[in-house]
């Protein structure tokens, strides 16, 4: 059902130096700083060969990943995104398998302007897991 690898996403304290990271020293192709207003997110999208990275900063006084970094002073891994060919039937093959989708269980149009579900880490191996339209 789960396709590619779309991205994994980091929540990062400092966007600026941590987009330095990524361009001075680790030598990757990152874009400027975007403000997702709809989303509570200013991102940095970092281009590898094989997937992306997102660069995750707070906001808004609203964001929903602030709690994160409270909880996650240095940043770290927030989630992981995979392409499915068809959402909606992803989202019900794995309710109907007992999987919980976060929010009204309705796609949101995400970051890459494509519909997106997320689903409960608990039912996940502790990790938050994104799945987008491919």
């Amino acid at each position: 059902m789960i396709g590619k690898l779309n991205h994994v996403a980091i929540v990062v304290p400092d966007l600026p130096a941590a987009t330095a990271l990524y361009r001075d020293t680790l030598g990757a192709a990152v874009s400027q700083p975007v403000d997702l207003p709809p989303h509570g997110v200013t991102v940095v999208f970092v281009t590898l060969p094989n997937t992306k990275i997102e660069l995750l900063h707070p906001f808004g006084d609203k964001s929903p990943i602030a709690g994160f970094l409270e909880k996650n002073p240095s940043g770290g891994i927030h989630h992981i995104c995979y392409e499915v060919d068809d959402i909606l039937a992803a989202r019900d093959r794995l309710k109907e398998q007992g999987a919980r989708v976060l929010g009204d269980g309705e796609p949101k149009i995400g970051a890459h302007d494509k519909p997106v579900l997320f689903l409960h880490p608990k039912d996940f191996c502790g990790t938050l897991v994104e799945l987008e339209q491919a």
